[in-house]
Formats: structure tokens, C-alpha cells, sequence
């Protein structure tokens, strides 16, 4: 069974169905689904939020040192992707597939502590990260995996991240109980959503919505908030919501061009310590090269930006059809009444890519001119 450090007996783990073994781990659990009606029209015109349940997973003594820790937060979409990263490393490597060879360590960070004010209030930069990086510099982990759109754009010193797993879906998912789409939505509606991007994106294009902002939590809160009456609508990023098998919830799906992701959304990175070539070169197997050069590009954007959460920023680098590099980038406004875009087009190359996402944010900057990002 995983050991997980934790100072109680249970922690939650969000999955589908039950009674399920997690690899080498029995898990007990008490699982149930709440309907989805699909048809509009049942239910008065109304869907319901699917929320699952928890599973408690019983703690046990570790039987033998593990190879590998793995530091994550406790979230369920945060052990989602820790254990989707424990799962390649087992295919990967044999010796990481015998019984207790991997472990899963849960670690609080300052953004999970504090859920009363918005993220800028709180400090921005590393909220999510820097617990979970303190760990791992003082050998209490050996890998951290991390959202990459939660880690700063500079990694403490004796840190590297040389691997990113295949990127998810990096758009935005808009989820209602009574409007299809952001359109639909009657003026003076509420969209709750915690994201200063989300919300300057939004309000550029409907002036007549209202947004709650601080609305905080995991995927499961914000759900049951929005199935409460708190808000009409909310935008969270799709790639959780697949991560969690749980898009049944989507009412539509926002283009690139209507909601630009923020930088590096929907990519998960692993980290560990410089002077630790065992778990560099386990990690650097799992990399998808495709999907970290993206990330590298559109970090660079945000680097050159010098953005903070109090700055709505996004971007997005792809590669095309015929493999080039297309890069788009966004500044804005909090309140939504000034934006301003560029875009770029270049060789899919990592150096071509870095000059591209600093360019970009180079021009963003000079346009918006002094006071912009202050104010």
C-alpha cells in the first residue's frame, strides 16, 4: 500500500468507481454518481452537477524504503496526476513496478491553506509550489509534480524540471445549469472564477455579466457552489475536468480565440534535484519533448512579462500543420477594458521558440506602455 505523509488516517481521492486497487494498493470505498441529465428540457431546463464521492484510503506502514517519492498536493486532480505520472514510471522502468517501490507524498501548500482571499492578496507567484520544492531541496521527496501553470517562472537553485508529460486539452470549459454557451447568459448573470485572465477575457466580451472573483477551491467545490445558486455560470480549465473523467459537467467548450489559456495550462512538469542524476534520468523518460518546447516558449512570454497574478496574462504555442510554431499572447486589464494581442510564427525549434515567447513579450510590453502592469 502507498504510504502518504499526512497527520491523519484518511485523505480523499476523487475517482469513478468502486471497490478499485490502485496498482499495488487495496482501497476501500463508498462511491456514488448523481444523474446528468443530458436533455435540456428534462429537470425544467436544468443539468445536474455530477460531484462524486471520495474514497477514503487507509494509511499503512511502509514495508520498505521506496525509490521514488513523489511530492503532489492533496486535491484530487493534484493525485490525479500523480498517480498518472506514478502509472508511466511503473511502464517505464521495471524495477518501479514491484510493490512499494513508489510513493505518494501529500504535502499542504500555502494556496491550499489559505482559501479566503484571492491569490494576489496572498503573495501570487509559488503558492501551489514552493512547499512542495522545500521537500524536495531538503530530500524529504525525490520528484515534485506540479501543474506547470502554479510554477514560477524561476526554479529555485538546485532544482530542475526536465520533463513535461503529454499536454492535455489546453482549453477553457464554460459550465452552467441554465445557459448553453457565455452568450446565453442573461446580463447581470455571475461567473464565479478565481482567475484574473479568466475574468478580463470575459468581461471584454460581455460587458453585462458580472463576476464573482475569489471563487476559490477544487473542481468539487466550485461544482457545488455553482449547483447551489452562487453563480450562474463558471470556466474552469478542461484539462482537469478529463484528468478527473469528469466532462459530463461541460456545457460548451471555449475556442483559443474566444478564451486564451493561460501559460503552460493543461501541461503537468516533474521536478527534482539537480545533483540527483537517478531521478533526472527517470523522469527525463516521460518527457514529451513536443509539449515542453511549447511550454518553454509561452514561459518565456511570461518571464519577459514579469507577470504576477495581479496582471491577467495568457498564452498558447502550437505547432501547426506544416510543424511550425504558432504563438499567440495576451495582456489585459483587470477589468477587462483594454487587451492587447500579438502573435508569432517560427521554427519549432527550442531556441527559435525562447527568442519568439521573449519577442512577443517584449512588444506587449512596449505597447502597453508604464503603469500598465501596476496598476
Amino acid at each position: 500500500m502507498d504510504t502518504v505523509s499526512l497527520n491523519q488516517t484518511f485523505f480523499p481521492v476523487n475517482i469513478r468507481s468502486a471497490p478499485v486497487n490502485f496498482c499495488t494498493g487495496s482501497v476501500s470505498a463508498l462511491g456514488f454518481s448523481l444523474p446528468c441529465l443530458k436533455n435540456p428540457a428534462t429537470n425544467h431546463g436544468r443539468k445536474l452537477i455530477v460531484t462524486r464521492a471520495s474514497i477514503a484510503v487507509e494509511q499503512q506502514t511502509q514495508t520498505k524504503v521506496s525509490l521514488v517519492r513523489i511530492g503532489t498536493r492533496g486535491s484530487p486532480l493534484a493525485l490525479a496526476q500523480a498517480y498518472e505520472t506514478r502509472e508511466k514510471l511503473m511502464a517505464t522502468h521495471s524495477e518501479l513496478a514491484e510493490e512499494g517501490a513508489i510513493q505518494i507524498v501529500i504535502i499542504k501548500t500555502t494556496g491550499d491553506k489559505i482559501l479566503s482571499q484571492p491569490l494576489a492578496d496572498i503573495g501570487g507567484k509559488g503558492l501551489f509550489t514552493k512547499e512542495i520544492d522545500e521537500a524536495l531541496l531538503n530530500g524529504e521527496i525525490d520528484i515534485a509534480v506540479h501543474s506547470m501553470k502554479d510554477v514560477p517562472t524561476y526554479l529555485p537553485d538546485k532544482m530542475v524540471l526536465p520533463c513535461n508529460l503529454q499536454r492535455e486539452d489546453v482549453r477553457d470549459a464554460f459550465i452552467s445549469l441554465s445557459a448553453a454557451s457565455l452568450a446565453e447568459l442573461p446580463a447581470g448573470s455571475i461567473v464565479g472564477t478565481a482567475s484574473l485572465r479568466r475574468k478580463s477575457q470575459l468581461l471584454h466580451r460581455y460587458q453585462s455579466l458580472n463576476v464573482l472573483e475569489n471563487f476559490r477551491g477544487n473542481v468539487q467545490t466550485r461544482l457545488r457552489k455553482l449547483s447551489e445558486g452562487v453563480v450562474q455560470a463558471t470556466l474552469l480549465a478542461l484539462a482537469g475536468l478529463k484528468r478527473l473523467n469528469m466532462t459530463e459537467n461541460v456545457t460548451s467548450i471555449l475556442s483559443i480565440d474566444e478564451m486564451l489559456p493561460a501559460v503552460a495550462q493543461g501541461a503537468i512538469g516533474i521536478a527534482c534535484r539537480s545533483s540527483d542524476d537517478i531521478m533526472a534520468n527517470y523522469i527525463a523518460s516521460l518527457n514529451h519533448e513536443e509539449t515542453r518546447l511549447a511550454v518553454a516558449c509561452e514561459r518565456a512570454f511570461l518571464q519577459t512579462l514579469d507577470g504576477s497574478c495581479r496582471t491577467p496574462i495568457a498564452g498558447y504555442a502550437c505547432r501547426d500543420e506544416d510543424g511550425y510554431c504558432i504563438f499567440k499572447g495576451l495582456v489585459a486589464s483587470p477589468d477587462g477594458t483594454r487587451v492587447l494581442e500579438t502573435s508569432r510564427k517560427g521554427s519549432y525549434d527550442f531556441q527559435d521558440m525562447i527568442l519568439m515567447g521573449k519577442d512577443a513579450g517584449k512588444e506587449l510590453l512596449s505597447r502597453a506602455g508604464p503603469g500598465f502592469f501596476s496598476s
